[in-house]
């Protein structure tokens, strides 16, 4: 168990095994960023300055150098790059937190010297330096640590307020923040056979907050449940797999709310692409496939912990997207729980359908917004690139959504639905109200985005594709760590705390 704490030490005398130091970039070279700087009088300038330069330490972001040491009391003093000083912020100081964690040896503890002035960097340091040295140890046979991967005892964010309330509250939300991202980051990184629609639905429900006071309330609702209720979508997508589909509510409803967030996240466990059927390297990676679903289920309970005052109606609609007999045929016509009728054209455009079923449950609790998240198009991918969300909708949530991305330090973008992506949702299908793909290649992610927006009805609404973002299949970088990301977790979180805040003007603006 790791022992968290806030602490005035200067950094020189911390008897931590490790003291982490920020390096900036200027125009003059490198320099120690702000929370460092009694390590440079402890050595000197000039010592410190030729010791730098000998190791050639250049503060660019994602580098670190481990440097021993006689001058502090801390046997080691690892120094990693936050990028041009001009442009230091809390997000500089998140990646370089987490990029801190990957480099700390075999040691039992660290004391974080990061720049952490206020409230908001204080946070930073502590989510980041949490998420990157995060680790899915599930499967590993030989995890000495019990699963954490950690063999750390005790870590100490030295900040020049950390006697005040609100560095204490600082830490403790950006460990709740830092949990919901890692607990989506095993919901993606579980092998797809382990975590099937029934298996998901159940650890959905196991997860959520309980004991008096916690405000929540979960259903599940199975396979015959669905086919009676008439979700169309849902079963038509699910019925190919073996493993039935599912759809998870969950209702948190605090004391005197300001404001009611509705989330819809796609949680496909797996997609093989139907018959559509994927090529066979596209398809290692679909396991992420339910990464909004993760995120959504996750961000809710972090919002009922943190007990914001904001109620949160949250929909996880899960299936299986598999190859069988009983699997929907390019041409089936399936009627949605709105009534209105698709058109299927492509097996492989799954998310959608699934999503226009939990949108109109989702219009129907009478929220004040709605906020969807999938991993939808490729398209996206190709506009935008493997870590940039792209964000569509009423122009009033995609603002407040880009706001609290900008807070939560996730990358995302506004992308427009263009009037002709809806009159070709709405007219490529001869035989139905709705066509669920398009006939051309052009604008995968703006059509997808209108087909959703027929759902949402008059409520505003925003939508958020993560197909980039949700999966690293590269290095890590910053705070995010191969395999899943946890994407739009910290985002909805921050979302919320906003609305908490501000409550809902402006969400129905243009």
């Amino acid at each position: 168990m790791t022992d968290h704490q806030l602490s005035t030490t200067s950094p020189e005398k911390s008897r931590a095994d490790v003291v982490v130091v920020g390096v900036v970039q200027t125009d003059d070279g490198p320099r120690v960023a702000p929370g460092g700087e009694a390590v440079v009088a402890a050595y000197g300038e000039k010592r410190f300055a030729a010791l730098v330069s000998s190791f050639e330490v250049t503060g660019k972001p994602g580098t670190a150098t481990r440097l021993p040491t006689e001058t502090l009391k801390a046997g080691t003093l690892l120094l990693v790059g936050l990028g041009p000083a001009d442009a230091l912020d809390p997000e500089s100081v998140r990646r370089g937190a987490g990029v801190a964690a990957r480099h700390l040896g075999n040691v039992t503890s660290v004391a974080l010297a990061l720049p952490a002035e206020d409230a908001d960097h204080v946070r930073a340091v502590v989510e980041g330096f949490e998420l990157g040295g995060y680790r899915y140890r599930r499967f590993k046979s030989d995890d000495p640590a019990g699963g954490s991967g950690s063999a750390l005892s005790s870590v100490t964010v030295l900040s020049p307020i950390a006697r005040k309330k609100e560095a204490a509250t600082a830490q403790a939300v950006g460990r709740v923040v830092a949990a919901a991202v890692a607990r989506t980051r095993d919901w993606v990184n579980c092998p797809p056979g382990d975590l099937t629609p029934p298996v998901f639905a159940e650890e959905a429900r196991d997860a959520a907050p309980s004991g008096r006071g916690s405000r929540v309330e979960v259903t599940v609702l199975d396979d015959d449940q669905l086919r009676e209720g008439g979700y169309g979508g849902l079963i038509t997508v699910g019925k190919g797999s073996a493993a039935g589909p599912r759809l998870v509510e969950i209702a948190y409803t605090p004391k005197k709310p300001v404001a009611h967030l509705a989330l819809v996240g796609k949680g496909i466990t797996f997609d093989s692409g139907g018959l559509s059927i994927k090529p066979a390297g596209s398809m290692a990676t679909m396991k992420s496939d339910m990464g909004g679903a993760a995120a959504v289920i996750a961000a809710t309970y972090a919002i009922a912990e943190l007990g914001l005052p904001v109620q949160v109606t949250a929909f996880a609609p899960m299936a299986e997207n598999m190859v069988s007999g009983a699997a929907t045929r390019p041409g089936d016509v399936y009627t949605t729980l709105s009534g209105r009728t698709v058109e299927v054209l492509n097996t492989d455009a799954e998310g959608r359908l699934v999503l226009a079923d939990g949108l109109t449950r989702a219009v129907a609790a009478a929220p004040d917004l709605i906020v969807d998240v999938a991993t939808l198009t490729g398209a996206c991918v190709v506009a935008l690139g493997n870590r940039v969300t792209g964000v569509m909708g009423d122009p009033g949530v995609v603002d407040r959504v880009l706001d609290a991305s900008g807070r939560s330090g996730e990358q995302m973008w506004p992308l427009p639905i263009p009037e002709e992506m809806t009159e070709k949702v709405r007219g490529n299908s001869k035989i139905a109200d709705l066509a669920q793909h398009n006939t051309e290649r052009w604008g995968g992610a703006l059509y997808a985005a209108a087909f959703l927006r027929e759902f949402a009805e008059d409520v505003p609404w925003g939508h958020l594709d993560i197909a980039g973002p949700s999966f690293n299949d590269g290095s890590a970088w910053g705070h995010v760590t191969p395999g899943g990301t946890g994407a739009a977790a910290a985002t909805l979180i921050a979302l919320a705390e906003d609305l908490a805040e501000r409550g809902v003007d402006g969400v129905t603006e243009d």
